[in-house]
C-alpha cells in the first residue's frame, strides 16, 4: 500500500497498523485487557450488604446516579470497586490547585524537568490513598450502614480496607494504561464506565418510548435530536483553536543567513475542556450530598434541614440553578485556563527564543495581547459549556423524559473528548510506523 508522508492517515491504513504493527497491536491487547480487567472488578460484591436493598434505595438519588455513571455502575453494585478512579481524579485535581499556589511545587514542576514531574506524581498518589480512605469511611458509616447484615468495627474495617485497596488498584490499572497501552489511562476508565451505563439508559429510553405512545416517541426523537446536535458542537469546539502567529528573528550561522521563520501559537478554545462543569457540579451537588450524610445522625439534623432547604433552591430545572451554574462554570473556566496558559510565561519564553507575534512588542505587551486573547477565548468558551451543560435539562424536562438522568453534559463532554484524544493517538502511532517503513526501505 502506497502512502504518502504529507498525509493523515486513513481509515483502512490505521486499521491495517492495527492488525499488522505488532507495536500498536500490543498495546491496543494491553489496553482492551485491562480495561475488561477493571470492569469485571466492579462486579465482585462485598460482603455483609444487602445490595439489592441499597441500590433500590439509591436509584432516585441524583448525587450517587451522578456519581455512578463515573464508576460505571460500581456505587449501585457495590463492588470492590465502587470508588473506581473517582479518589485519584480528585487528588489530580488537588494537586493542580496546590501546585498553582504552592511555590515549592510550582518549583517542581516548571524547573525540576521530568523528576519534578515524578515527585508530584508521587505526592498525587499519596493524596490518592488519603481521599480513598475518607471516602471509603464516608461510603461505609453514611451510605452502608443501614444496609450492613453486621454492621460493626469489623464491618466498618474490612469494608473501608476492601474500597480503598480496590481505588488503589484501579489507580495501578490506569497508570499502567498510560504507560504501556494508548490515551490517558484514567480518562479512558471514566469513558468506558459511561460507556457500560449507556445500554441500560437506551433500553429504559426505549422502553418508555414503547409504552408511552406517540407523544413518547416524539419527545425521544426530540431529545435524541438535542444530544446529536450537541455532539457535533462538542466537536467543534473541541477542536477549535486560535492560531497566533509567531515569527522567528533572523539569524546567521557562518557564512549563511537563515530567512525569518512564521510558526504558531495555538490557543484553545476550551482551554479546560470538561473540568469546569465537573467543578460547578461538584459544588452544586455538595449541599445534598452533605444532607443525605448528616440525616443519619439525628445530633446534626438541623444542619441537614439547612442544606436541604439550599438544595431544594439549587434544585436542577429552575432559574436560580441555571443562574449560579452558569456563573461557576464562567468562575472555573478562567480559574482552569489561568492554569493551564500564563501569559507571562509564553511571553518570556518567547523572547528567550527570539520570537515576536508581528505588530506586537516583546515582553509586556506581549503579555497583555495574549492575556485578551486568552480571555476572549475564555469567555466564549465558558458560553458553550453553559449552554450544553443547562439545554439538556431543559430539554429533558420539557419533553418528560427522564431515561437519561445523569447521562448529561459532562458525560458527552468526556466521551466526544476522550475518543477524539485517543483516535489523535492512534493516528500518532501509525505514523511512527509509516515513516519507520520508510526508512528501512531507503
Amino acid at each position: 500500500m502506497v502512502v504518502s508522508r504529507d498525509k493523515t492517515p486513513s481509515a483502512q491504513e490505521t486499521f491495517l497498523q492495527m492488525a499488522q504493527a505488532a507495536g500498536l497491536r500490543g498495546r491496543l491487547l494491553i489496553t482492551i485487557g485491562l480495561l475488561i480487567l477493571v470492569r469485571l472488578g466492579i462486579f465482585i460484591p462485598l460482603p455483609d450488604i444487602d445490595r439489592q436493598a441499597f441500590s433500590q434505595a439509591i436509584s432516585s438519588n441524583a448525587v450517587l446516579g451522578f456519581l455512578d455513571i463515573f464508576t460505571g455502575g460500581g456505587i449501585s453494585t457495590i463492588g470492590i470497586f465502587a470508588l473506581g478512579i473517582l479518589p485519584y481524579i480528585n487528588a489530580s485535581i488537588i494537586m493542580q490547585l496546590l501546585t498553582a499556589a504552592v511555590p515549592a511545587l510550582e518549583d517542581l514542576q516548571k524547573n525540576e524537568g521530568e523528576a519534578g514531574r515524578r515527585k508530584i506524581s508521587q505526592y498525587s498518589r499519596y493524596v490518592a490513598l488519603g481521599w480513598g480512605i475518607i471516602q471509603s469511611v464516608g461510603l461505609t458509616v453514611g451510605l452502608l450502614r443501614p444496609y450492613a447484615l453486621n454492621y460493626g468495627p469489623l464491618f466498618i474495617v474490612q469494608t473501608v480496607l476492601a474500597l480503598t485497596a480496590g481505588s488503589m488498584f484501579v489507580m495501578w490499572i490506569s497508570e499502567l494504561l498510560t504507560e504501556r497501552g494508548i490515551g490517558n489511562g484514567a480518562s479512558l476508565l471514566i469513558f468506558v464506565n459511561i460507556v457500560a451505563t449507556l445500554p441500560r439508559t437506551l433500553g429504559n429510553t426505549i422502553d418508555y418510548a414503547q409504552t408511552g405512545g406517540r407523544q413518547a416517541i416524539t419527545s425521544v426523537v426530540l431529545l435524541f435530536a438535542v444530544f446529536l446536535v450537541m455532539i457535533i458542537g462538542i466537536v467543534f469546539v473541541q477542536e477549535g483553536t486560535r492560531r497566533i502567529p509567531i515569527i522567528s528573528a533572523r539569524r546567521q550561522v557562518g557564512k549563511r543567513l537563515y530567512r525569518e521563520r512564521t510558526s504558531y501559537l495555538p490557543l484553545r478554545l476550551n482551554q479546560g475542556g470538561v473540568m469546569p462543569i465537573i467543578f460547578a457540579s461538584a459544588v452544586l451537588i455538595l449541599p445534598s450530598s452533605l444532607a443525605s450524610f448528616f440525616n443519619n445522625n439525628q445530633d446534626l439534623s438541623a444542619i441537614s434541614q439547612v442544606l436541604i432547604q439550599v438544595s431544594n433552591t439549587l434544585r436542577p430545572g429552575t432559574w436560580v440553578y441555571t443562574i449560579v451554574y452558569s456563573l461557576m462554570i464562567f468562575f472555573f473556566s478562567y480559574f482552569y485556563a489561568s492554569l493551564i496558559v500564563n501569559p507571562e510565561d509564553v511571553s518570556k519564553n518567547l523572547k528567550k527564543m527570539g520570537s515576536s507575534i508581528p505588530g506586537i512588542r516583546p515582553g509586556k505587551k506581549t503579555e497583555e495581547y495574549l492575556e485578551g486573547v486568552l480571555n476572549r477565548l475564555t469567555f466564549l468558551g465558558a458560553i458553550f459549556l453553559s449552554i450544553v451543560a443547562t439545554v439538556p435539562i431543559f430539554v429533558e424536562r420539557a419533553t418528560g423524559v427522564t431515561t437519561f438522568q445523569g447521562l448529561g453534559a459532562t458525560s458527552l463532554l468526556i466521551l466526544v473528548g476522550v475518543a477524539i484524544d485517543t483516535a489523535k493517538q492512534i493516528q500518532t502511532y501509525v505514523i511512527s510506523q509509516r515513516y519507520e517503513g520508510m526508512i528501512k526501505q531507503d
